[in-house]
Parts: C-alpha cells; sequence; structure tokens
C-alpha cells in the first residue's frame, strides 16, 4: 500500500515505522524539508521525504499526524490531492484542563472531512500514547490492543483495518464517522484519568463476560435486554425518526 504522512512528529515516526516495516510504500511529507528527510531516514526502509503536497499525492492512504487545527488548514490547502484518498484521522481536540475542544460542535474528523470533502475519513489510533504504538506489537496481558475505527467508506475502514493489522493490533468496528466525536471524548476523559488522577482507566470497564453483571453471564434476552440494564433510551431516537418523516408532507 502506497501512505503518504502529513506531519513530522511522534505519532508520524511511531505509525509509519511499523508500516514500512510491514512492506508499505511510506512519503514523510512536512513543511521542514530537513524534517521530513531527517524522519524517513530514522524509519529507513522504503520510507522517502517529500513536502506535505507529494506525500497527500502519493499515498492511497493519507495519515493526517498534525494537531487539532492545523490537521484542518493543510487538508483545506490539499483538497484536491486528497480526492478519493482515504485522510486517517488521529488527532484529538484536548485542550487545557483535559477539555474537549470540539464540545457542542462537530468532531475534529467531521471538520477534517468538512476541510477535504472528496476524501473519505477515518478516524482511529486516538486513544493511546505515541509510545504505546511504539510497542512491537501493543500486547497487554497476552492481549493484542484493540482499536476502534470510525468511518463511512468500507474500501477505506478496509485498508485501515489491514494498517491496524499491521501494527499487531485488532480493529473493532466504532460506527460510522457521527461517531467518531466519541473517541474524541473517551480520548478527553482517558487522558484526564490517566494524567490528572494517576488512574487505571482500564479499570472503569468491567470485562465482556460481566458487562451486564454475572447473572446475565448467559442472556437469552438479546440486544434489547442487555440494553435495557443502561440507561439508554431509543424513544427519543424513534420519535425524531418519525418527524423526519413527516416533515416533508409539512412543507408541502
Amino acid at each position: 500500500m502506497r501512505i503518504g504522512v502529513l506531519g513530522t512528529g511522534n505519532m508520524a515516526d511511531a505509525l509509519a515505522t511499523h508500516w514500512v516495516q510491514a512492506g508499505h510504500d511510506v512519503t514523510i511529507g512536512g513543511r521542514d524539508a530537513h524534517k521530513a528527510e531527517r524522519l524517513a531516514k530514522r524509519i529507513g526502509g522504503s520510507a522517502k521525504p517529500g513536502s506535505l503536497r507529494a506525500a497527500a499525492e502519493s499515498g492511497q492512504v493519507v495519515l493526517a499526524a498534525l494537531p487539532f487545527g492545523a490537521g484542518i488548514g493543510v487538508a483545506r490547502d490539499l483538497h484536491a490531492a486528497l480526492e478519493g484518498k482515504v485522510l486517517l484521522d488521529c488527532s484529538n481536540p484536548v485542550g487545557p484542563g483535559f477539555r474537549l475542544l470540539t464540545e457542542g460542535g462537530p468532531s475534529a474528523a467531521q471538520q477534517l472531512a468538512a476541510a477535504a470533502p472528496g476524501a473519505h475519513v477515518v478516524k482511529a489510533f486516538n486513544l493511546c500514547h505515541e509510545d504505546v504504538w511504539r510497542m512491537r506489537p501493543p500486547v497487554f496481558d497476552g492481549r493484542p490492543l484493540v482499536v476502534p475505527v470510525c468511518g463511512d467508506d468500507e474500501t477505506a475502514l478496509v485498508r485501515v483495518r489491514e494498517l491496524v493489522r499491521d501494527m499487531g493490533c485488532e480493529p473493532v468496528a466504532g460506527g460510522g464517522l457521527e461517531r467518531a466525536g466519541l473517541l474524541e471524548a473517551t480520548a478527553a476523559l482517558f487522558i484526564a484519568l490517566w494524567v490528572g488522577e494517576g488512574a487505571d482507566a482500564q479499570a472503569i470497564a468491567p470485562p465482556l463476560a460481566y458487562a451486564a453483571g454475572p447473572s446475565h453471564q448467559e442472556a437469552e434476552g438479546g440486544t434489547e435486554d442487555f440494553r435495557q440494564g443502561f440507561s439508554v433510551d431509543t424513544k427519543p431516537a424513534r420519535e425524531s425518526a418519525r418527524h423526519l418523516q413527516i416533515m416533508p408532507e409539512q412543507h408541502n
């Protein structure tokens, strides 16, 4: 696979190193040609330096390894080069006090998609520190790290799932791009727990077998019975759908 990397920072380094070792052709793109050349040389193998535009034009998949905000501007400038490409977003819009900077608005991934409307944006690789991605592979207590992936285009998702597996991780479906904001909010929570509280974020959820408590380990009621044990209300969604169906009649 041909991969373009926008950025020369730690996430670009960590992810691109795995992908080069997996046999992919990687172009490292940066505003600073010396930084791009230095990173490509450090990664070695098929990695080669170039400009941001060269990376965008060369990749079937383009990783936006840029801070929130900066990536949107770059995507807007390169939108023509990104047409039809998979645009992989690993950013976290988290500010001082572990505050989610996109609260009340579109997610970082959705903003990236708006900046490059012809690209197929996929959200992944945003829940872990860059040094976790440097692990070869990221395995904990004998279990590989699971990576949620959000996107709308199935071909793009297939490519990203392959890149997740090349890291030694397991992909899991996170839903469409409209759910990318949930991944970003989860990152904000995890960072606050890890950094702010010194807490083990993994300890806040039970294993899957106990997700509905010990008495539900062999539940026969299916998804709906399982859902009823949580504070999940599907009625507003059903009413919204019903309302949307009658809206055209009201406007005629």
